[in-house]
This record gives structure tokens, C-alpha cells and sequence, in this order.
């Protein structure tokens, strides 16, 4: 569906509309020095309800629904591997609805407890995403139920958004910001406040999740393979056009780290830091690290103040115990 490109009023919106209703983000320092004389400060958004940034897009757009008197009484639908139907979930709980959440089979059984928490009538369906995205499809078309989306909808980038508006308030005098990339929800809402305010966006992607670096190579959303330590999280065969479009300014530096390079920020965070965080998140973190190769990560120039979005949570611990 075609809708006009995502414009800073809608963050704005967004921000208005949930205020009150998501946790705050915190920003942590980092070690004096850790990050030779740079200065590099973690928005901890894994701490978010449900885990991830995810609730903050899925509540814009049940709310802006529920305002609007479109919430039908069949509730919301929602394909999801995972985080986005959680949150869609929870953010349909909040406002009284039903939610009907299509999974494949494959599903991880913690996850599909957790969706039935929350209340969600769980559907599995098919072992890849794509069947349980067409079976949705054709869910809401017969009950009636309002579709959702894990990230190509204005309503949950302009969401996600929302998390730089507070970055921007507790950073005075931040250069950069630092987000990974899977379909571009994130990238597309952050981007959007952050260039709002003169602020630089990096873009990090796995090198073997590169949707977003294959679409501006095309000019266009593409399908890629995807094969990453992270592809659960970032593994999105194709980015938003509004991640697209957002990605063309110059405000914004795409990037990538190699799956080596993610595994070991990962341990790093939770040795050094006691963070438990997924993969796609420590991919953020991987890249303003030192790099593990030519023509990976970001560098950073003297001085510079950069927030990097540790954006979610929702992992298996049992491979960081010592």
C-alpha cells in the first residue's frame, strides 16, 4: 500500500500518543577511554516492555486505531517470527482487543508461551515466514481482523521513532546514532527524529543480511538471502521503502560487521557489562568497535559523541554462561 513518505510530525504524533505508556528509555556511559577519544553512550531499549523497541511501533499503531474508532471488534492480526507479535500482542491487550498471531511451526515454544500470555490466539502455520504472512493475509480478509505489520507501516516506524526523541533530550550535543538494520522499522523512525535534529544515523547490517545495502545498490526494495548469527532479528529478505528512503539522505551512513565481529560484541556486553542482549543488538555495538576487517563497521572521528541502540532482549542466555 502506497502512503506519503514518513515525515517528522509523524514521530511527533507518535511520541504524543504513547507518552506515558512505554518505559523510558535509559542511556548508559561507557568506560572513559573504552572507545579511545571517542565518546560512545548505550540507549538501553532491551529493557522496553516486551523486550524490545517493538512495543513502542505496535502500541502507535493499535492506539492510533483505537482513536481513530478502526479497531474492529475481530482485534488485530499479525506474521511474526517472533518480536513483533509480542508486541503486537501486548500492545492489543493494553487497549482491550483481540490479537491473532500467525507463526511458523518452527516457532521457538518460548515464544508461542508467551504470545498465549499475552492473551493472542497463536496460529502456526507452514514452516517459513511467507506461509504464515499469506495465511494472515487471508485471516484478515475473512474475519475482518486489522493487519498489522513486524515493520513496513508508517505508524510503527513513526514509533519506533519515538526512542530518539528520547535519546535526543538525555544526549545533549550528540553527533551520531547507531541502530541495526533487519526490515527497517527502526531505521526509518530514527532516522527520520534524528535528521530532524542534525544528527547522523549509521545504518549496521550482518554482511550476509544486506537488504538494506542491496535495495541502494538497486534503487529499489530487493529479496536477499539471508544467513546470519542475527537473521532472526535482522533477517528480513527485503527493507521498507521508507528504510530506502531514509537510507538515500546523507544523513545516514550505512554499514556492515561480519558475524564474527557480532558473536563477540555480544559476549563482550555480557561479560564486561552483565547484558544480555540479542544478537541483532549487539551487531549496533559490533560496528563502532574496533573493526575485524577492511570495509567493515564505522569510524568514528575524534571526539565524536555517538549513542548506540541496544534495541532488544529476547535471546537464550545459555550460551553467554561461563
Amino acid at each position: 500500500m502506497q502512503h506519503a513518505p514518513l515525515a517528522y510530525h509523524d514521530v511527533k504524533t507518535a511520541a504524543d500518543r504513547i507518552a506515558g505508556r512505554v518505559r523510558p528509555v535509559a542511556v548508559a556511559p561507557t568506560e572513559p577511554g573504552a572507545f579511545g577519544d571517542v565518546e560512545v553512550r548505550l540507549a538501553l531499549e532491551l529493557l522496553q516492555f516486551t523486550g524490545t523497541f517493538k512495543a513502542r511501533g505496535a502500541l502507535n499503531f493499535v492506539e492510533a486505531h483505537r482513536e481513530a474508532g478502526t479497531l474492529p471488534e475481530a482485534g488485530v492480526t499479525i506474521a511474526s517470527g517472533g518480536n513483533a507479535g509480542v508486541a503486537c500482542a501486548w500492545a492489543a491487550r493494553r487497549a482491550g482487543a483481540r490479537s491473532t498471531v500467525f507463526l511458523p511451526a518452527t516457532a521457538p515454544d518460548v515464544k508461542v508461551r508467551r504470545l498465549r500470555e499475552l492473551g493472542a490466539d497463536v496460529r502456526l502455520v507452514g514452516s517459513e515466514y511467507a506461509e504464515a504472512a499469506a495465511a494472515c493475509e487471508e485471516f484478515a480478509a475473512r474475519s475482518g481482523a486489522l493487519a498489522s505489520h513486524a515493520y513496513d507501516h508508517p505508524l510503527i516506524a513513526a514509533g519506533a521513532g519515538t526512542l530518539f526523541e528520547e535519546i535526543h533530550r538525555r544526549v545533549p550535543g550528540l553527533d551520531t546514532v547507531v541502530v541495526a538494520v533487519g526490515g527497517g522499522g527502526l531505521l526509518a523512525g530514527v532516522a527520520t527524529a534524528a535528521r530532524a535534529h542534525g544528527v547522523r544515523t549509521v545504518a549496521v547490517e550482518p554482511e550476509n543480511c544486506r537488504a538494506l545495502h542491496a535495495a541502494l545498490e538497486a534503487g529499489r526494495p530487493v529479496d536477499v538471502p539471508v544467513r546470519s548469527v542475527a537473521a532472526d532479528s535482522l533477517g528480513a529478505r527485503r527493507v521498507s521503502a521508507d528504510a530506502l528512503a531514509v537510507a538515500q539522505d546523507d544523513s545516514v551512513r550505512p554499514v556492515l560487521v561480519p558475524d564474527a565481529a557480532i558473536v563477540r560484541t555480544r559476549r563482550l556486553l555480557w561479560e564486561e557489562r552483565r547484558l544480555a542482549v540479542e544478537h541483532g543488538a549487539a551487531a549496533a555495538l559490533a560496528a563502532v568497535l574496533p573493526p575485524e576487517g577492511p570495509g567493515h563497521g564505522y569510524r568514528a572521528e575524534p571526539g565524536e559523541k555517538i549513542c548506540v541502540v541496544l534495541c532488544g532482549a529476547n535471546t537464550d542466555p545459555a550460551d553467554l554462561a561461563a
